[in-house]
């Protein structure tokens, strides 16, 4: 099965197949279907949003379509950056500059607890809708600290194995980061899905 990703973050289609191709779902970026769409995420939440996005894509293409919404909420700002998370200071700013703007907004003495979060669509020409969530609790380190990933990995620190998500290798990551855990609940789904 050929799923089109309602993105244009080769980071995240990489991501995706390397959790789904076990069980013979590829997933394409929209270029490779012949569209190119830009969606607006007016939503509030995660959901609303990769619903928006994986809707606009399968409409776009004809093909079932897939989109993760996903970003970092902090506990000491309210839950920012969230669903703000990619345009988090602006579109000036690189992931470098988005982290570094979150580690300068993080108010002193207060915890630094912190979730990722994702939230996964997959929309099919018949109107059928697949939906999955992740998350992935740790906290805001001090300081960025390694070279993989991608967007706040460099700042999101797990406690329990002492590392940033960007400290991780990707098979490390998959298996217990928000986009791992949502995709193994969405090949759950996906599999009820297609054996009804």
């Amino acid at each position: 099965m050929k799923l089109v990703l309602a993105s244009k973050n080769a980071k995240k289609l990489k991501e995706m197949n390397e959790i789904l191709s076990g069980m013979g779902v590829e997933v394409c970026l929209q270029a490779d279907a012949g569209v190119d769409v830009d969606v607006e995420e007016t939503g509030s939440t995660f959901e609303e949003n990769s619903l928006l996005k994986a809707r606009a894509v399968m409409e776009a293409s004809g093909l079932a379509a897939i989109a993760d919404d996903s970003g970092l909420c902090v506990d000491a700002l309210n839950g920012a950056p969230g669903v703000f998370s990619a345009r988090y200071g602006g579109e000036g700013l690189d992931d470098a500059g988005r982290y570094r703007l979150l580690l300068s907004n993080m108010p002193r003495g207060q915890a630094r607890t912190a979730k990722f979060v994702s939230a996964i669509a997959c929309c099919f020409p018949n109107g059928d809708v697949l939906t999955a969530r992740g998350e992935c609790p740790g906290t805001i380190a001090f300081a960025p600290m390694g070279e993989g990933g991608f967007g706040y990995d460099p700042v999101f620190f797990l406690p329990k194995l002492k590392k940033t998500f960007a400290q991780l290798s990707p098979e490390e990551k998959n298996a217990i980061s928000h986009r791992g855990l949502a995709l193994q609940a969405f090949q759950a789904e996906l599999e009820k899905y297609l054996n009804r």
